[in-house]
């Protein structure tokens, strides 16, 4: 009598035989066995060797691998006489989360020569093998679509076409027909790009119908180039683009992922027959907040900046992101308009107002001395220009940006109070946000009082993001930072809690920014009512060299405004009212 072994769990054990029996672990749910037991190790020769045909289980093992994937577990779940069950689990897509499918079949051992074999049939892996090859893909619902705030098309799946490239093609006629559709596909490009890939093809460009249609019957005709038409998510209009759609298409392709059904198919002879799966459930289009009226203006207002630029636009009422615009020089740099972190300069002195006022040593009307440049704590601080005001009521050193004033007040600070205020109107703090990677700036503590000094007029340490001071200025405008959104109903989430700025203060800030409109340094925007704003020189690297800042408030309209290396705040000024007179 042999003495049974258990299932899957222990069949590596080795089999007890008593002395009267045969000898070997040959029966059929020991060959079964450690059947499943190389097939869970991925060991496919060795599978293969325990059938009675060993060369045709190899070959389709492969394939079925091939098709389904690698994340798969076998067990053996009983014996009979010469049959024995086989239960199987293939996991779908990345790290087995697209789909599961789960199954039993039968097999078959006998005993030959060489011992017990497997009587190989392609049906004892997977139901409908026999068909023929069996693969995997996901089925995916009717698409999405990715809405503007008003409720229009911003994005939809579209079929664009890929242009590929292999050695040998004419570069010099491809870079002909290219090049009128994106300038920097010339000659030598397409010659780098083909090098760069050792032999194989590159993509040289993925054209929208509208752009392939006029040159298809050329490209056709290219020898070395081929064309493959492809699905993906675009913007309705090809001249919108933003960084804050890169962070939309990836939430659109989570949401598309979490909503895929599957499908097995066997290839036959005819096409492909369905096997097993699961139908897709329904997606819900994805709302933003994004308007589209704002976000064109943005762009309109950085088209003709040679340097990088970039506009965030916020609703103070609600968070709700309506603008994210950056111009082509900026693009080069990436998501400057949601993470590049520059001196803010004198849009800085929102927060250093702000935390001066909340001491109680000063009010909008304290008289306070505006030379024109000031020895502080070691530190020589010039007004721009050296211009000299004398003494004058704080709202008016605000108004005029004087940063003798302002450095003056930040020395008598404690070292973390611009670190408070600054957190208090949402720089320095981290959010997380559905379809934003945002990055808002960084005001960490002045310990000494040259480094207040500093800190005070937006220098030094203190680094802030286009979005960071579009946040400031939306804290003013509500009081408290409000929670960012891009995506409807999903705010973002701050990483810590801060005090709630004084309601007074924000009206005095309001009241001073208001001014620098009036009769500050911003009169070239006086003709747009209402407007609040606050204009920002940074110095980076040198004397010579500056970015250029505006911040403001227009009704429940917040935003920055970034040019690196402008040289004054007069261009970011400038591009402020483009946008705000387009949106009129």
């Amino acid at each position: 009598m042999r003495t049974r072994r258990n299932r899957l769990a222990l069949f590596t054990a080795p089999v007890l035989v008593l002395a009267a029996c045969s000898s070997g672990p040959d029966q059929p749910d020991s060959v079964a066995g450690a059947f499943a037991d190389a097939l869970n190790r991925d060991d496919l020769a060795a599978a293969a060797a325990l059938t009675d045909d060993p060369a045709a289980a190899n070959a389709t093992l492969g394939a079925l691998y091939d098709g389904l994937g690698k994340e798969a577990t076998f067990e053996v779940r009983s014996t009979d006489k010469d049959t024995f069950t086989l239960a199987a689990t293939w996991k779908f897509g990345a790290e087995g989360k697209s789909g599961e499918w789960a199954y039993t079949t039968t097999g078959t051992a006998a005993e030959g020569d060489d011992g017990w074999k497997i009587a190989w049939n392609p049906t004892t892996l997977a139901p409908g093998l026999d068909t023929g090859p069996l693969t995997y893909s996901p089925v995916y619902p009717t698409p999405a679509r990715v809405l503007d705030a008003s409720g229009g098309d911003l994005m939809t799946e579209q079929e664009v076409t890929l242009v590929n490239v292999a050695e040998g093609a004419d570069t010099a006629a491809l870079a002909a027909l290219l090049g009128p559709i994106v300038d920097d596909i010339t000659e030598a490009s397409l010659r780098q790009d083909l090098a760069a890939a050792q032999g194989k093809p590159v993509t040289a460009l993925a054209l929208r119908e509208q752009d392939l249609a006029p040159i298809r019957a050329r490209l056709d005709g290219m020898s070395g180039v081929t064309l493959a038409p492809q699905n993906r998510l675009l913007t309705t209009d090809k001249a919108l683009a933003s960084p804050a759609l890169s962070g939309l298409t990836e939430l659109w392709q989570q949401d598309r992922d979490a909503h895929a059904g599957w499908a097995v198919r066997a290839q036959t002879a005819e096409g492909t027959e369905r096997v097993a799966g699961a139908d897709p459930t329904p997606t819900t289009d994805l709302a933003t907040t994004l308007d589209i009226d704002t976000q064109n203006a943005a762009e309109a207002a950085l088209d003709s900046i040679p340097q990088p630029a970039a506009i965030v636009a916020l609703r103070p009422s609600n968070g709700a992101v309506v603008a994210v615009a950056q111009n082509e020089p900026a693009d080069g740099q990436g998501p400057i308009a949601l993470t590049g972190l520059y001196p803010p300069g004198s849009t800085f002195k929102t927060v250093t107002a702000s935390a001066a006022l909340q001491t109680g040593a000063v009010t909008p009307d304290t008289v306070l001395p505006c030379p024109g440049s000031a020895d502080i704590e070691g530190r020589r601080i010039p007004n721009d220009d050296n211009f000299d005001l004398g003494a004058v009521p704080l709202h008016a050193a605000f108004a005029h940006s004087c940063n003798t004033t302002m450095g003056a007040l930040g020395v008598k600070l404690p070292p973390d109070g611009l670190t408070k205020a600054a957190a208090q109107l949402g720089l320095g703090v981290d959010y997380i946000t559905p379809g934003l990677t945002t990055v808002t700036g960084k005001v960490p503590a002045a310990d000494t009082p040259a480094q207040r000094v500093e800190s005070a007029i937006g220098q030094g340490e203190v680094t802030a993001s286009p979005f960071g001071m579009a946040l400031v200025a939306a804290s003013v405008a509500h009081g408290r930072p409000p929670a960012p959104m891009l995506v409807l109903g999903q705010q973002g989430v701050a990483d810590s809690t801060q005090e709630p700025l004084p309601q007074p203060v924000a009206d005095q800030l309001k009241s001073m920014m208001r001014e620098t409109i009036t009769s500050g340094t911003a009169t070239q925007l006086n003709d747009i009512p209402g407007l609040l704003g606050k204009t920002g020189t940074a110095e980076y690297i040198d004397d010579e060299h500056a970015h250029g800042w505006f911040v403001g408030i227009d009704g429940d309209l917040a935003f920055a405004v970034f040019i690196s290396d402008a040289g004054s705040s007069t261009p970011a000024v400038d591009a402020a009212g483009r946008m705000l007179r387009a949106r009129r």
